[in-house]
C-alpha cells in the first residue's frame, strides 16, 4: 500500500507530523512519501495510493503559502477526483475560534466537491491543548492507517 502525505506548512509543524507518520508507517507492507505542497498541482492527484493532506492554518483562515498554488489549480482546474481516497490532519489553534483549523477545512470541502472520498472524520489538532501534533499523529496513525487499508481492499488502486 502507498500513502502520500501532502504537506501545506509555513513553521514546520505540519510537516513533523508528516515525518512522525512516515516513520510509523512506513514499514516495508506500507510505503509512506511525504511532499511538501510547494511546486504541486491538482495533477499529484494522479498517482496511486492513498493522501493524507497534513497542513496548518494561516492568517484569517487561509492555507499555508507553500499550499495556495496547489489549492488555487485545484480549484481552478476542478479535476474529477472521484478515484482519490484521502483524510485531513490539520493543525490549528482553538483560541482563534472564527478560523480554527480552516486549512484542513478548506481541503477536505474542496476535494470532497471534486469527488474525492475521504476516510474517516478530519482531525483537528488544537495548538492550545499541550499535546504536541506529532504525539497525536502518532497515536492516531495506527488507527487511519487500518482504515485505509480496508478502504483499499474494498477499492480498485493500480499499483507503483
Amino acid at each position: 500500500m502507498e500513502l502520500i502525505l501532502l504537506v501545506g506548512t509555513m513553521t514546520g509543524n505540519a510537516q513533523l507530523v508528516a515525518q512522525e507518520l512516515e516513520l510509523v508507517w512506513d514499514n516495508g507492507e506500507t510505503k509512506a512519501q511525504t511532499l511538501l505542497m510547494d511546486q504541486l498541482d491538482s495533477s499529484v492527484f494522479r498517482r496511486s495510493g492513498v493522501f493524507l493532506i497534513v497542513t496548518s492554518t494561516y492568517g484569517q483562515g487561509d492555507v499555508p503559502d507553500n499550499a495556495k498554488a496547489l489549492y488555487e489549480d485545484l480549484k481552478a482546474k476542478r479535476p474529477d477526483l472521484s478515484h482519490v481516497r484521502y483524510g485531513i490532519f490539520g493543525l490549528g489553534d482553538r483560541t482563534y475560534a472564527e478560523t480554527f483549523n480552516f486549512g484542513g477545512k478548506r481541503f477536505d470541502d474542496l476535494l470532497t466537491e471534486l469527488g474525492a472520498q475521504r476516510i474517516s472524520e478530519r482531525v483537528q489538532h488544537d495548538a492550545s491543548s499541550g499535546t504536541l501534533p506529532e504525539e497525536m499523529a502518532a497515536e492516531w496513525g495506527q488507527g487511519w492507517l487500518a482504515l485505509a487499508k480496508e478502504e483499499q481492499g474494498q477499492t480498485t488502486f493500480s499499483g507503483t
